[in-house]
């Protein structure tokens, strides 16, 4: 494995902001044969995103193909280097989202910046040009002898390199099964817009008030629905097949919410029981301090132990998971085969986390679930699981 490599990347946008493209080159150091390269389509961004997007692709690439290897970047952009190279600070949030992802990336390895003047990257600067021409994206590996030029290609994808390990049929993990009897069921999940309740901190079960979605409620569920609208073609879901059916939980909340992505994307909804959120019982409509305050010994006790039932119709966790593992296992089964978007509540995305991750208890209160965040799991029945991510809210 090569232990230095160069990263030779650039971005651009036509319009800035506009149609824009990153081209990324992987580069042996020491025979200066290509690895990998990309290019990129991000749709209407600015330069600077590009650009960014450009060295956290050849990262990435550089992660799968060579881990070890110390790294050189090389960029035309002043601003890329002298903000990853920390003499310049990011002031602006959307940059510094980038920035940390990028450090994330990087980790512990020996990384220099490098600016170089644009004709010196040319290459990469025909890849961004590349992207932005056919509006698409693709990722080229290559393989072949060191000090040689019988290169190959061996892998091209009309995705982005962090794409390159989705595997449209099958789990994408080597460990995963691969006896696998039952088609794929790919299973959005969406928690419902804000409610009066969500806004000032009060516990909403089911069997509770039922508040309706507030104004700001109502801006989520149009944002997710846009963001949902890509599925297929374009965005986080871009490979996904397109929805056939929207399955919602029977609260007002979550109806208004499925209401909204259902005439965005023109698909029906079915309306499944148990996918109501957890009930509390006498604790509806309160906030955590004065059922902490008003029922002391239960409260603490409630938090350390999943069979302990609020009091006044309240459900323990051991009795809600067995009702979301029951509704999850029919949604599956009805819907196999295809793309599915429920739209439910914080303790039943938590509940299809917990059996896809195979996950104890602890899955029930170490995930966070925004109002109208996208949270991605692939089922093969109940042979395999596979989570794509969890608790996307960039488009809020």
């Amino acid at each position: 494995m090569t232990q230095e490599i160069i990263i030779e990347a650039d971005g651009g946008s036509r319009g800035n902001p506009g149609p824009s493209g990153s081209g990324t080159l992987l580069i042996d150091d020491a025979t200066g044969q290509v690895i990998a390269e990309a290019a990129v389509f991000h749709g209407v961004a600015t330069n600077n995103y590009a650009e960014y997007k450009a060295v956290i692709i050849g990262f990435e690439l550089a992660n799968e193909l060579a881990p070890e290897a110390n790294v050189t970047v090389r960029v035309d952009s002043k601003l890329v280097v002298e903000q990853a190279s920390g003499r310049w600070k990011v002031k602006h949030d959307s940059m510094a989202e980038l920035m940390a992802e990028l450090r994330q990336l990087i980790g512990s390895r020996n990384v220099l910046f490098e600016w170089v003047p644009r004709e010196e990257n040319v290459r990469a600067d025909s890849l961004a040009n590349e992207a932005m021409d056919a509006e698409k994206s693709v990722v080229r590996k290559f393989v072949g002898e060191p000090g040689t030029s019988s290169i190959q290609v061996v892998t091209e994808s009309t995705a982005r390199a962090s794409d390159l390990e989705y595997n449209p049929e099958l789990p994408s993990s080597v460990r995963a099964p691969r006896d696998i009897s039952k088609k794929l069921t790919t299973v959005i999940l969406v928690r419902h817009g804000r409610t009066a309740l969500t806004e000032s901190h009060r516990i909403s079960g089911r069997g509770g008030e039922d508040p309706a979605l507030s104004t700001v409620g109502l801006e989520d569920a149009n944002r997710v629905a846009k963001e949902l609208a890509k599925i297929g073609k374009s965005g986080l879901l871009g490979s996904v097949r397109a929805p056939a059916v929207i399955i919602s939980s029977p609260l007002a909340r979550t109806l208004e919410t499925a209401g909204v992505i259902s005439k965005m994307l023109d698909i029906p909804i079915a309306v499944e029981d148990d996918l109501a959120e957890i009930a509390f019982g006498e604790w509806d409509g309160h906030t955590n301090q004065q059922v902490a305050e008003k029922w002391p010994d239960l409260y603490q006790a409630w938090r350390g132990d999943v069979s302990i039932t609020p009091p006044g119709g309240g459900e323990s966790i051991i009795e809600f998971d067995s009702r979301i593992q029951k509704v999850r296992s029919k949604i599956i089964s009805d819907y196999e085969g295809q793309t599915v978007i429920v739209v439910s509540h914080v303790m039943p995305i938590r509940g299809f986390l917990k059996r896809a991750m195979d996950a104890d208890w602890p899955a029930y209160w170490r995930v966070s679930v925004a109002p109208c965040s996208i949270t991605a799991l692939r089922f093969w029945g109940e042979e395999a699981a596979e989570v794509s991510f969890v608790n996307y809210s960039g488009h809020l």
